[in-house]
């Protein structure tokens, strides 16, 4: 008000206090009509990010049997719990008829990534990284934004960069759940965990049409990149779900597994199963004969807090078990060596989904309870040309490397340098149990026999004996490298006191800028 009147002109008396207040409701009432426009604008703004690429495109989705990306945040989500960053944030490019479109959603320009829209992720990485949250990824995108060219390249390196320096920092987990191509599969490749969702989500580097060109090989979608090629076959994605619902409902329980930084501890939640609850039935699971196969999970599945166990990549690398449990109520990794498959024998892939499975819980603090029952590693040319020795070093570097609570329960074999690699006492395991049934050995009966003693009479006598000598867990016993031989049925009992022991551990490496895994 004072602004609109001129130096002097100030009126006296009631006149002048008639002329002020009109004055006041004027200029009110302008600021009110532009306040009003400015309103406007924003809801306007605000209702076109909402409905993303309009309803019809929304219905097309749909149809697809996939949600928009809010509605999938709305389910993933505690309700009104989301606060959007960069709602009003829009591409820059007006080539091509860009400009009438700007959202970041698979209902406009197939989610595909333009500058603008990559700057908004890295933000937000950024910032969780300073806060020390979790980082989910919804992805539903075809990829680079070809109409911007590089801008849209340099996006996805920016993002990568961050995913590379949030590793090991925060927790970071890829949901696929439509296609992914191109430089958009790498950033779910650099973060800790890759679920997809069955017969709507694909990752492919090209697609079957370029692949047609360049290698003449007639391939489907669902053949090069689809969910089940990825969770049997090439080891890249860690799970699958039936639906968008399926695969939402499975991440929140997944991820109240998790801490939410490397600077916390293991989640602990309130357990009502009893800390020092007998499992009779583990008393009679291990087969007399020793080449006779049992379930892992069966063992697992009787100790952990009601039967709960989040598998990790349960149809890839059978042979060995890894995944999230709770004992008394605190987040533990489980990793198994699985009898029913490859008589629990440790080969490439296991390894290397074994490795990685330790390094991500070592990272976030997450104390590792690992099962034995390894006959060794898997023999053939097939194994040696791959480089098993090579990648099977990758499980030993991790167990190796890792400073977290590890208890290793020896239930059956542990032969040659396999038994080393299972989180042996001599990589630093901190409680290290065998059952009556355990066997540490260099190698099975026979095959000792065999060589000790070739061309001598009484084989059977003599593979008797050396069952006598060392097809038990004695001779490790005596030698302090296994703590205790328990009796089954009290496993969960000692497991959940050793944590409580284990929850103050302190234990470091040397220092160094980074050490050099055999990759």
């Amino acid at each position: 008000l004072h602004a609109s009147l001129r130096v002097g002109q100030i009126p006296h008396g009631a006149a002048a206090g008639a002329i002020t207040q009109a004055k006041g409701l004027q200029n009110a009432r302008c600021y009110s009509v532009k306040h009003l426009s400015v309103q406007e604008r924003i809801e306007k703004k605000r209702k076109a990010a909402l409905t993303g690429g309009g309803q019809l495109r929304i219905a097309a989705q749909h149809k697809r049997g996939k949600l928009t990306a809010r509605e999938r945040l709305e389910l993933l989500l505690d309700p009104d719990s989301f606060v959007e960053c960069d709602m009003f944030v829009e591409h820059r490019c007006s080539d091509f008829g860009m400009e009438a479109d700007h959202n970041k959603d698979f209902t406009v320009f197939g989610g595909s990534l333009s500058g603008a829209h990559a700057q908004k992720v890295c933000k937000i990485m950024d910032q969780a990284m300073m806060v020390g949250a979790p980082v989910i990824g919804l992805n539903d995108s075809g990829g680079a934004r070809i109409q911007e060219g590089v801008e849209s390249l340099a996006g996805y390196a920016d993002i990568f960069l961050r995913n590379v320096m949030a590793s090991g920092v925060v927790p970071q987990i890829s949901l696929i759940m439509g296609p992914c191509a191109g430089g958009a599969v790498y950033s779910p490749a650099l973060t800790d965990f890759t679920f997809m969702v069955k017969d709507t989500s694909y990752l492919f580097i090209t697609g079957p049409d370029v692949v047609k060109s360049v290698t003449n090989e007639d391939v489907t979608q669902e053949e090069l990149g689809g969910a089940k090629t990825h969770t049997t076959v090439s080891g890249v994605a860690h799970r699958a779900f039936e639906n968008d619902v399926d695969a939402l409902l499975n991440l929140r329980d997944f991820f109240n597994f998790l801490p939410l930084s490397n600077k916390d501890p293991a989640p602990v939640t309130e357990c009502h199963d009893p800390r020092d609850r007998p499992v009779p039935g583990l008393d009679t699971i291990v087969p007399f004969e020793s080449t006779k196969a049992y379930d892992m999970l069966d063992i697992v599945h009787g100790i952990v807090d009601e039967r709960e166990f989040f598998e990790i990549m349960p149809n890839y690398a059978k042979n060995i078990v890894v995944g999230f449990a709770r004992m008394n109520g605190r987040t533990v990794g489980i990793v198994g060596n699985q009898p029913k498959v490859a008589s629990g024998c440790l080969d490439i892939n296991s390894s290397v989904k074994g490795a990685r499975f330790v390094r991500f819980c070592d990272a976030f603090n997450i104390p590792i309870i690992t099962f034995v029952d390894v006959p060794g590693f898997l023999p053939g040319t097939a194994q040696e040309y791959g480089g098993i020795i090579r990648h099977g070093a990758k499980l030993l570097y991790a167990f190796a490397e890792a400073t977290i609570p590890k208890i290793t329960v020896i239930t059956r074999k542990a032969y040659g340098g396999a038994y080393d690699v299972m989180s042996s006492k001599h990589l630093r395991g901190d409680v290290n149990y065998a059952w009556p049934s355990a066997e540490v050995a260099v190698m099975g009966a026979k095959g000792a026999v065999q060589i000790i003693f070739r061309g001598k009479e009484n084989q059977a006598e003599a593979e008797a004996e050396y069952v006598e000598k060392f097809a038990n867990p004695f001779p490790a016993a005596v030698r302090g490298f296994v703590d205790d031989i328990i009796q089954p049925s009290t496993t969960r009992k000692r497991i959940c006191r050793d944590l409580e022991v284990l929850a103050s551990k302190k234990q470091t490496n040397p220092w160094k800028k980074h050490a050099n895994i055999p990759l």
